[in-house]
């Protein structure tokens, strides 16, 4: 409850300001009522004499803590005794249980910006951002202008400090990556918490009570159960393998059979826990998006070179049933939980070695400034290296990418007399030298992969141009009535299928049947070619050329030459997005980006039809009140009737260009159900392509990279113009 103010205290004295932890702002009026007894509307209430109800006043000390009741606007008056001895309990302070952990992080966020703001006044930096007057406001205002224009305030402060590497001059290359090298280490995925007694697992029909490392391997699969994975022979086959490795003598004995196993309980249980996160309140995921943005703060940056430098992901993967791509043979195997003693620490000499949970130990700490990462392990599924690395936005990554892209456009002066070269040895008397130049075709025009080496039985039966087997080949001298068509079907990168009918030069086609002669179909294509060899070759016409930068060379060079064609001066945004989109489709054809079409995409295409619909209607409508309005306006030349004759014009204009753009929508969802875009834009185009088109034709960056790609490519977005070409 809230006391009154009062004019003079008990003794007569001048009365001391007293302060409200809440800041609220009180006009006059409102000041006014808060000195009389007020009714369910909030009006003084008037006495038998006719006159207000005054509310009587009472002392409050200085240390008193002040409660609004804003539910009713009411200023409850404290009746206990002063000297009663009872505490005062003040309901307008919550207590957010924020545990040791968290306090200590935010104690230390707090030190880290007055340390920041320090520098910044040192060096005479003065950040460009306006100081806003901000008032206490309930959250129903979290959506308001006030919040957009602080999230921009916030993006445009991150810009100014970001660490602008691009316009500082590059050391020399020796192979150092970094001098100083300081971090948290990696975050642990958190222990299994054991499912309650109320969700059973079920054998045969019959109750069965699982170990916690068995019921934790089980609840992986119950997670999947609505998922197309269950349902693959090689899938069931490797999980159930697998999880009986983990299975006590008792539990084999018992389980035998995958078939009899029923997860139903355990999946309808992460359903609800699903839905349950998906009902919670506002309040109860800002609480939790800020302690993620502290766990963010305490290891997801490190110190590099003095910088403070964003870490990719810090966190270890949990303990999962491994899917891959495609048709991977190892799919359902468990991909185990990792420990301490699994991980390589990577940091300078003299730093603070990151602290490993509990009772663990590291498997190594290195000092290794020739390398990027900064964890690293070994995982079980392939036995493949898996790294801690820095984000996409930092300058190792910037850098690389930098150089990446420079290096394809240096091809661009070169490929002519590449190509010539590789015609020439089309006709070459040595077989090594023809298969060379058949390959480097293939790489060049269909943007195939080069193909690297690999032990037998790692992994995928997955091969590229140089590892191609003459089963993967099949050559019409006409089909589709086209000469000379080359049929490839393989599996490529990540277990994705590779089918194309090509057709190809006379010769190329000569050439190719000639390296399948007396051979069977498991016998190599290019039986005198490897990759290393190629890349020795390729480095040798130019410095830092492989068979990857073709790759790069032809996607950007492709872009640039779509974008130039398609691109219409007259089109509106939707359309010039349309072109880009199109432009960027062209390149995920060529390198072969497929995916699947999503489970929903029929009925993601009704709606988006629906929507078409109900706009023409709209227009329609509108159209016919335009064509009212203007009878109006014709008899009765009013100023009022021009006015609403040119809001319903203005109206039709409107809803038409909204129907152009859900058209533009539509037809661009249509044409990508099966292609992936995000891997050529953020892999193999160069981004100052992008970059210059949307400067030149007046397109906001933002409609083609988001927040995250645009930090990645903050270097391409600072240094060009609409000028600049491929």
């Amino acid at each position: 409850m809230e006391l009154a103010h009062s004019s003079t205290t008990l003794n007569g004295s001048s009365p001391q300001k007293l302060h409200s932890p809440h800041k609220h702002k009180h006009h006059k009026d409102k000041d006014r009522k808060h000195k009389y007894v007020l009714d369910s509307n909030g009006k003084p209430k008037i006495g038998p004499d006719g006159k207000r109800i005054r509310i009587k006043r009472e002392h409050r000390p200085e240390h008193h803590t002040a409660n609004h009741a804003g539910d009713q606007g009411v200023m409850q008056v404290k009746t206990e005794r002063m000297d009663s001895g009872e505490p005062h309990q003040n309901s307008g302070v919550t207590n957010h249980g924020d545990n040791e952990e968290i306090r200590r992080m935010k104690k230390k966020l707090k030190k880290e910006k007055h340390a920041k703001k320090r520098k910044a006044e040192e060096n005479d930096v003065k950040p460009n951002i306006k100081k806003v007057k901000t008032k206490a406001e309930p959250s129903s205002t979290l959506s308001s202008p006030t919040k957009k224009k602080t999230k921009k305030m916030k993006e445009e402060e991150e810009a100014a400090s970001k660490w602008k590497w691009w316009e500082e001059k590059k050391d020399t290359d020796d192979g150092i990556k970094w001098k100083t090298l300081e971090h948290k280490g990696p975050m642990f995925a958190p222990e299994y918490e054991p499912l309650p007694s109320s969700v059973p697992f079920k054998y045969g029909g019959k109750v069965m009570h699982l170990e916690p490392e068995t019921e934790e391997v089980m609840t992986f699969y119950a997670k999947m159960l609505d998922h197309d994975y269950t349902s693959k022979e090689i899938f069931n086959k490797n999980f159930f393998h697998d999880w009986r490795k983990v299975m006590t003598s008792k539990e084999k004995e018992i389980i035998t059979d995958l078939g009899k196993c029923d997860f139903r309980a355990t999946n309808e249980y992460f359903k609800m826990k699903s839905e349950e996160r998906k009902a919670r309140s506002k309040q109860e995921k800002q609480k939790e998006k800020e302690e993620k943005d502290l766990i963010q703060e305490e290891y997801g940056f490190c110190m590099w070179d003095n910088h403070k430098e964003k870490i990719g992901n810090f966190r270890l993967e949990p303990p999962s049933l491994f899917r891959g791509r495609g048709d991977h043979p190892k799919m359902g195997k468990i991909k185990k939980r990792l420990q301490a003693k699994d991980i390589i620490i990577n940091c300078s000499k003299g730093s603070k070695v990151p602290s490993p949970p509990p009772g663990q130990k590291w498997k190594e700490v290195r000092h290794d400034n020739t390398v990027t990462w900064l964890v690293s392990w070994t995982e079980n599924i392939q036995g493949q290296n898996k790294y801690i690395m820095l984000n996409a936005n930092s300058r190792i990554k910037g850098e690389k990418d930098w150089q990446k892209y420079e290096t394809a456009r240096k091809l661009k002066d070169r490929v002519d007399k590449i190509r010539q070269d590789y015609w020439r040895d089309m006709k070459s008397q040595e077989m090594a030298i023809r298969q060379r130049a058949v390959a480097l075709f293939f790489i060049d025009k269909l943007a195939l992969r080069a193909g690297n080496e690999k032990e037998e039985g790692e992994g995928a039966d997955t091969v590229g141009c140089c590892s191609l087997r003459c089963e993967h080949i099949k050559t019409h001298k006409m089909l589709d009535m086209q000469e000379y068509v080359i049929e490839f079907d393989f599996l490529g990168k990540d277990s994705i299928r590779y089918y194309n009918k090509v057709p190809v030069p006379k010769q190329v086609f000569k050439n190719v049947n000639l390296f399948m002669e007396n051979k069977d179909g498991e016998d190599d294509l290019f039986d005198r070619l490897t990759t290393s060899n190629l890349n020795k070759y390729l480095n040798s016409l130019m410095d830092g050329l492989t068979a990857k930068v073709f790759r790069t060379y032809n996607a950007s060079i492709t872009l640039q030459q779509q974008l130039n064609d398609l691109t219409d001066p007259d089109d509106t945004l939707a359309g010039r997005m349309l072109s880009y989109n199109r432009s960027n489709r062209a390149v995920a054809i060529l390198c072969n980006h497929q995916r699947a079409a999503p489970k929903n995409f029929s009925e993601q295409m009704q709606r988006a039809r629906e929507r078409i619909q109900k706009k023409q209607d709209d227009i329609a409508d509108a159209k016919q009140e335009v064509k009212s309005a203007k009878s109006d306006f014709k008899h009765h030349k009013t100023e009022s009737n021009k006015k609403k004759y040119e809001t319903k014009k203005k109206k039709v204009e409107r809803l038409q260009e909204q129907l152009i753009k859900l058209e533009v929508q539509a037809t661009d969802r249509e044409e990508n159900k099966e292609i992936a875009l995000g891997t050529s834009k953020l892999n193999y185009l160069d981004p100052r392509i992008s970059v210059a088109w949307c400067k030149k034709w007046d397109v906001p960056i933002e409609k083609v990279y988001n927040k995250t790609q645009r930090d990645k490519f903050a270097w391409a977005i600072a240094m060009v113009d609409e000028t600049y070409v491929f």
